[in-house]
Order: C-alpha cells, then structure tokens, then sequence
C-alpha cells in the first residue's frame, strides 16, 4: 500500500508539473478562430464577467502557426542563429576555462587553494541580481555593452561548472595518478588521458546544465543588449493578442523542443554526474 500510494502522489505531482507543457503542446494545435474566442477575456482587455473556456485538445487540429512562424517569420530564425551561436560559444568557452581550472583545484596543493575554492563556492551561490552591476561595469569598461560578447563571457567564466567538474575529478584515484608519473607520463598527459576519460560524467554534466541555462536565459541578455536583433530565442515573442497567441504558442513550442532533446539524450549522463558529486561530497 505504501508503495502504491508513493506511485500515485509522485504521479500527480509529474502531472501537474507536465501539465503546462501539454497545455501549450495542444494550445499551439488550436485554429486561430478557436484561441481567440478561448483568450479574447483576457487578451483583448474588455470588461465582464467571461473567463477562458480552455479545452485540452483542439477542435480542429492545424499546424498553421508553426507554418507561420517557420516561412513567414524571419526575425524568428535571426534570434534562433543568436542562441545558437550564444549557447555554442558559451559552452566551449565554459570547457576550455573550467575544466583545467577544476583539474588544478581537484589534484594540485598549492597556496591559497583553500581560499580561490571558497571564493568560487561563493560566487556560484551570488545571483545574477547581485552580480548584474559588476558585470556591467566590466563589459561597460570593455566596450562590449550591446555585443552578444557582454553575454557571452560572463557565462563563460561562471563558477558553477567549475564546481560540478572538480567533484567528479576528486573521485580520480590518487594511486593512478602517482603511476602515470612514475611511468613518465607529463602532466598534460595525465590530464589528457587519464582525467577527463574517468571525469567525463561531471564534464558532461556541467555541458548539459549549461546548455539548458544558457538557452533560457532572459535576465542577462535583458540587461545587456539593448538591439533586439541581438536578441536571443529565450526573449522572442510576438505582441501577444487573440490573433497572435496561437503564433506565441508556437514559439514556445520551438524554444522548449532543443533543451527536451538534450536534457533526454543526456540524462543518463547528468545522473551519474550529480551522484558522482554527491557521493564524493
């Protein structure tokens, strides 16, 4: 009985975590005609007593909005490329800074470790509320307010991943490491061939959650670049109003449909990599 009474409360609690999901899934299907008389209480901003009728599944079931927005909408595709190039940028930018970083802080002694990993502990727990006036006076500084750069590197140098990867390189047994080095192996070596094939699940994670947080950020790019043209998918939405909500919906749809694939392609991988850090920590 407790088994089944744990199924069904984690059941319902998936269900209505899932539920705005399949709303916007089928709300995209609905005709225009159909979303308007559902949300034109809303929308259209006219007193009475109406509210939504919202039916789960379309009466008449079309495409039309997807079609829309993929042929007849350029702008979409120019700010789809911009989270593209964001997110491809960011995530070889967040490889090539935090991995060595979290191998050096994970097999290396040296003075003031101590301190620079506390610091980087703080820094990951600090929001962006907080760090958002630094950031811009430093890409201010820079002369890289309004270039997708001011967003970019920011997320590059973000402690998180940093974090992630060096729980998974702590749990390299110090025995291997000490045998390369007997064998001669260099130490570029060691790192090469030894730390990242055993810390890959923490190296692929921190790409997974990276991904994920760089395709659905909205505060930075808000905050930092004023043309719209720069504009990543995550800020894209048309004028919303009873012609235009099932477009919206639509859009919404794309935007969720890359971090679904990546996040269920790598699922397995974060798993290993969050237990690995637990287990270790």
């Amino acid at each position: 009985m407790r088994k089944w009474f744990v199924t069904v409360v984690v059941f319902c609690l998936a269900a209505l975590v899932c539920a705005p999901v399949v709303l916007v899934l089928f709300g995209s299907l609905k005709s225009g005609n159909e979303l308007a008389d559902s949300l034109r209480p809303v929308l259209s901003g006219a007193e009475g007593s109406g509210g939504i009728q919202w039916t789960l599944l379309p009466c008449y079931p079309t495409i039309s909005h997807f079609s829309k927005l993929l042929f007849r909408m350029p702008e979409f595709f120019t700010v789809f490329w911009n989270s593209v190039k964001i997110v491809a940028l960011v995530i070889a930018g967040q490889l090539l800074v935090a991995v060595p970083a979290a191998w050096a802080f994970a097999v290396y002694r040296f003075r003031g470790r101590g301190i620079l990993f506390t610091l980087y502990v703080m820094l990951m727990l600090l929001p962006f509320q907080v760090t958002m006036l630094p950031s811009y006076l430093v890409m201010n500084g820079m002369h890289l307010m309004d270039t997708q750069a001011s967003v970019i590197l920011p997320a590059v140098f973000s402690t998180f991943p940093v974090f992630l990867i060096y729980r998974g390189f702590t749990s390299v047994p110090k025995e291997m490491l000490e045998a390369a080095r007997v064998d001669g192996a260099g130490e570029f070596r060691i790192f090469w061939k030894v730390g990242i094939p055993l810390g890959s699940p923490g190296i692929l994670s921190a790409i997974i959650l990276g991904f994920l947080d760089a395709w659905n950020m909205m505060e930075q790019p808000l905050a930092f670049l004023k043309d719209k043209t720069l504009w990543p998918l995550s800020l894209y939405l048309p004028e919303i109003g009873p012609e235009q909500a099932g477009t919206a919906l639509a859009a919404s749809v794309v935007t969720l449909v890359p971090a679904v694939f990546v996040f269920a392609a790598g699922q397995d991988y974060l798993e290993k990599g969050i237990v690995a850090a637990g287990v270790k920590g």
